[in-house]
């Protein structure tokens, strides 16, 4: 018998929508509510290492995700020169193992669709354009309000809805979430043909000039720089100020600098980073992906910690018979320490490029790897 009979999951990302499907699938009743209209993230494209498409085959979208997406196992480094010179490549870890390839890159909307679709599937009730506005907890159950005027009782509430968690802050938590730094634009647009896998440029305007494919059709790319308030742009400036940006980067980017035509496929964000220190739940009600930890994507594990997350909970309160302390010592054991490295091992290579010192990345990069390479 599971811990839990009937969850609230609020929050329709990575995180909220692979723990719903995950306990929709053993016989869980599970509600999800996304205070978006739709499925549609906010972003372009995302990044998911091996670990990330492991658990996705756990989830039962792996192989509808890897038709979807563009795979490699390889990331090249370029000079900011007048040609783009090719430096080296670097083959990527296969932290899912030999089974997956190491990187690839998706439509963060198209895997959000996915994921949505296989809730609904498996039976998990959806409601759109809905959130909590009040959460009232006794020792059998959880009682929600929500948005919509209607109410409900659960066994367990998952918060997983981001960075600004408003269930975090029901409960009273106090987190600092901090910028480290840096800012990214991203935009999404057509692939040339020269772009088959992630290169990475460092050094010019920008901490990092780099592109990701993401299917046979589509690529994001990204400029990294100081974190700037850049919130008084129109769109058109957007598109300008990220096309200026590029100009000094070339070989790929002469092509890429092409297509960046559309206003409405760039935007514009702070690197952010906190890691919630254990316990992640209060009683009934337990946060999780970027609610819990959160880390700039210099070594693209956000979106692989948060599928982690969602599968050891789902893992737990499926074979436990008891939400008990028992249940959530041993989660936090397995997420709280694993999750903070990450976190840490992303400040550490940001932090080495705003002060312009030679890190020794290989070592760290190395680390996080063998970690993750080992199922959570």
């Amino acid at each position: 018998m599971s811990a839990v009979q009937n969850v609230l999951v609020v929050g329709g990302g990575l995180a909220g929508a692979g723990v719903a499907v995950r306990l929709a699938r053993a016989g869980v009743a599970v509600d999800l509510v996304e205070v978006k209209p739709d499925v549609h993230a906010l972003g372009s494209g995302i990044t998911l290492q091996g670990n990330a498409l492991r658990e996705l085959d756990g989830l039962g979208v792996w192989e509808a995700a890897r038709e979807r997406g563009y795979a490699f196992d390889v990331t090249g480094f370029r000079a900011p020169d007048p040609v783009g010179t090719e430096l080296f490549a670097v083959p990527d870890a296969r932290t899912g193992g030999p089974d997956y390839p190491a990187v690839m890159g998706m439509s963060r909307p198209e895997l959000a669709q996915l994921l949505h679709d296989r809730a609904a599937e498996v039976g998990v009730k959806l409601r759109y354009a809905t959130t909590t506005t009040d959460l009232a907890q006794d020792a059998d159950g959880v009682d929600v309000t929500f948005s919509d005027g209607s109410s409900g009782r659960y066994d367990l509430v998952v918060g997983a809805d981001g960075v600004r968690s408003w269930t975090r802050r029901m409960l009273g938590i106090e987190l600092e979430t901090r910028s480290t730094g840096m800012g990214i634009w991203r935009s999404f647009g057509p692939r040339p043909a020269s772009v088959t896998r992630t290169d990475l440029y460092y050094g010019g305007p920008c901490y990092i000039a780099g592109y990701c494919p993401t299917g046979e059709d589509s690529l994001y790319a990204y400029l990294v720089e100081d974190a700037q308030d850049r919130s008084t742009l129109g769109p058109e400036e957007q598109l300008a100020t990220m096309r200026e940006l590029s100009q000094a980067y070339h070989g790929p980017w002469d092509e890429i600098r092409e297509t960046l035509t559309d206003p409405s496929k760039v935007n514009y964000t702070w690197f952010e980073t906190h890691v919630l220190p254990a316990p992640w739940n209060r009683g009934r009600v337990v946060l999780i992906g970027d609610a819990a930890h959160t880390c700039p994507p210099t070594i693209a594990q956000g979106g692989a910690q948060a599928l982690e997350d969602a599968a050891v909970l789902g893992q737990l309160l499926v074979e436990r018979d008891a939400l008990d302390a028992d249940l959530w010592d041993a989660f936090h054991d397995r997420r709280v320490e694993r999750a903070r490295t990450v976190v840490e091992a992303s400040n550490q290579l940001a932090q080495w490029q705003l002060d312009h010192v030679q890190g020794d990345i290989p070592s760290l990069m190395r680390t996080v790897a063998q970690l993750v390479s080992q199922p959570a």
